[in-house]
């Protein structure tokens, strides 16, 4: 299926699952602006497809996730403050898409997340992860500076402390270390990270699709400072879901002692 604008973002749909999958394995999945773009473009196109409920990310090869940003651009990328811009802008409105998506968002992290690798996992709704897999943030050892948002996605999922040890030290976390943190919700054997992942997709892909959304967009609101949230749409997408033919479908399966099929409306 044709939807990347690269050959290095690959866009896969299989039955419920949409997969995206960094495809730069000769520089460890490091992703470069194309491929920034690309990303926001595949999101979207699964983001409207009622076929696709749960959108994984995934890196090409078992060495990596995404290694960081594609450090050989940098000097025609990220050489002059009009440059950097135009590149934090597009890495962040990739991101961004992958935040907002109406569908559950799953990074399956195998081998190197580094940089910006951590901010797209930090971006999906969870992040499972190999026992083998490497975390870290080395920006301290480029001297490059990190914005306020990206800084508050990682405060959000590991606190204040840990937040502070990622960036300090610049090192890389073992997954073990990582799961301590909180920085990921599963770690699995390096050999059933993909059968894990898959299974747990389509775990979520049988739920209903309209309470499942609304609870992103409910915890979404919450995350936000108390006066920035609208709890006026969070009573919407709670109503949306009584409303519902699922919800009718839900109730008579349980009756019927029988596995309910939703349809999302």
């Amino acid at each position: 299926m044709t939807i990347s604008r690269t050959d290095k973002m690959i866009a896969e749909k299989d039955g419920p699952i949409g997969w995206i999958t960094f495809n730069n394995p000769q520089r460890r999945n490091a992703v470069s602006m194309a491929m920034w773009e690309a990303l926001g473009d595949i999101v979207r196109d699964y983001d409207e497809d009622d076929a696709v409920r749960v959108i994984v990310l995934k890196g090409a090869g078992d060495t990596a996730f995404v290694s960081g940003a594609d450090i050989s651009e940098f000097e025609e990328k990220r050489s002059s403050p009009a440059t950097t811009k135009a590149y934090n802008e597009a890495s962040g409105k990739a991101t961004d898409e992958l935040m907002l998506a109406g569908k559950p968002t799953i990074a399956m992290i195998r081998g190197f997340c580094i940089g910006g690798g951590v901010s797209v996992a930090l971006s999906c709704d969870m992040r499972i992860a190999a026992e083998g897999a490497k975390f870290g943030v080395p920006a301290a050892r480029l001297g490059l500076g990190y914005a306020a948002k990206g800084v508050r996605k990682l405060i959000d999922v590991v606190g204040p402390a840990f937040a502070k040890e990622i960036f300090f030290t610049a090192r890389q976390f073992t997954a073990h270390e990582a799961a301590a943190m909180g920085l990921i919700n599963r770690l699995v054997p390096d050999a059933q990270l993909e059968a894990y992942v898959r299974d747990y997709a389509h775990t979520i892909a049988a739920n209903a699709p309209l309470t499942v959304a609304s609870i992103k967009t409910i915890v979404g609101e919450l995350a936000k400072d108390e006066s920035a949230r609208d709890l006026a749409r969070c009573q919407q997408v709670v109503d949306r879901c009584f409303a519902s033919a699922d919800y009718i479908e839900g109730r008579t399966a349980f009756m019927a002692k029988r596995k309910p099929v939703f349809k999302g409306r």
